[in-house]
């Protein structure tokens, strides 16, 4: 007994030698067992980090909504509490700017094709058919040509003038109040859209007519924030909120009951991005109108032609403010 207490040990030892000269069977290597075979045993990895891919565009869609004369301090005056709530969610600005002249026509095209107007050319405020269509690349032509569906549902004729027809699946013109125009929407909702415009005609109207921050502009503001809960409810009852950019913006302010002016109120306009890949956030760079396009083409992963004066708002993503537009001279 006490010879074999001596050889156990022994024994054991070399049994345990000859297991450690056994090769493991070879794990399947993954980058980071390849990156750990590298680093002695003993040593501290000190690994230098490496730069963030770009990222995957966030969202499957986009749907802009402009609200025609909108400034940013009604929101608490008529009030919109849909709107508030959604801000609470949003990345945005009260301090926006549009481009001069601050008219409907020319606002709307530096919008949605991401150009000054002494680029897209469009000078005129009135509907002109012989005039023909912006004579540039657009928000539509792009995501056209990319195979998504394309939808416009406005309020105002001359918005056709935007884009040519050839660039919208859809093109809805409703000479009606916001609600109406929210209500068609809904009940023909196109569930493939990949890009979709919404104009709200009504706050325009009554501010030419009443004034601007009257109590009938405000009132109708009111109701657009309705509309606003109504087309919320509809992506959620699709379940298509959570991919889908949302910018709710204005094309130009107004003061007494004109605008067009280079007046700071307006010039002035709320941004707010919602949805799909946005950080919430009250935004600190200078946003413009021709920022909207190109915000929006970089979410869905849409090239941005090079002429464009609009940047992508890096900031309401998270990521770096590599560059900001410039705005427009006047």
């Amino acid at each position: 007994m006490s010879r074999l207490r001596i050889l156990f040990p022994a024994i054991l030892l070399s049994v345990l030698a000859c297991q450690s000269q056994v090769p493991p069977e070879a794990p399947t290597e993954t980058p980071t067992a390849a990156l750990a075979a590298t680093i002695p045993p003993t040593a501290t990895p000190t690994l230098e980090p490496t730069p963030p891919p770009t990222p995957a565009p966030p969202a499957r869609r986009a749907l802009i909504l402009s609200i025609d004369g909108f400034r940013p301090d009604a929101i608490p005056l008529a009030p919109m509490p849909n709107l508030t709530a959604l801000m609470q969610a949003s990345a945005y600005s009260l301090t926006a700017q549009t481009v001069y002249p601050s008219a409907t026509l020319p606002a709307h095209t530096s919008m949605l094709s991401g150009q000054c107007p002494d680029k897209h050319g469009v000078d005129w405020n009135d509907y002109i058919p012989e005039n023909g269509y912006a004579p540039v690349t657009d928000l539509f032509d792009l995501a056209h040509a990319a195979g998504l569906q394309t939808v416009m549902y406005v309020g105002k004729e001359k918005l056709r003038q935007i884009t040519e027809p050839e660039s919208t699946d859809i093109f809805e013109y409703i000479n009606d109040r916001d609600l109406v125009i929210t209500e068609t929407l809904i009940q023909n909702f196109p569930a493939d859209f990949g890009l979709m415009f919404v104009h709200f005609p009504t706050a325009d109207w009554m501010g030419h007519e009443y004034g601007w921050l009257s109590g009938e502009q405000l009132s109708v503001l009111f109701r657009a924030d309705e509309a606003i809960a109504s087309l919320l409810a509809e992506l959620d009852s699709r379940g298509m909120r959570d991919e889908t950019l949302l910018i709710i913006t204005a094309d130009h302010g107004g003061h007494g009951a004109a605008h067009g002016s280079s007046l700071p109120e307006d010039m002035t306009i709320p941004w707010i991005a919602s949805g799909a890949g946005i950080q919430p956030a009250v935004l600190e760079a200078p946003i413009t109108t021709v920022d909207t396009a190109a915000t929006a083409a970089f979410a869905l992963g849409l090239p941005i032609p090079a002429e464009w004066d609009g940047v992508p708002v890096y900031e309401a993503f998270g990521l770096p403010v590599e560059n900001v537009s410039v705005g427009c001279s006047k």
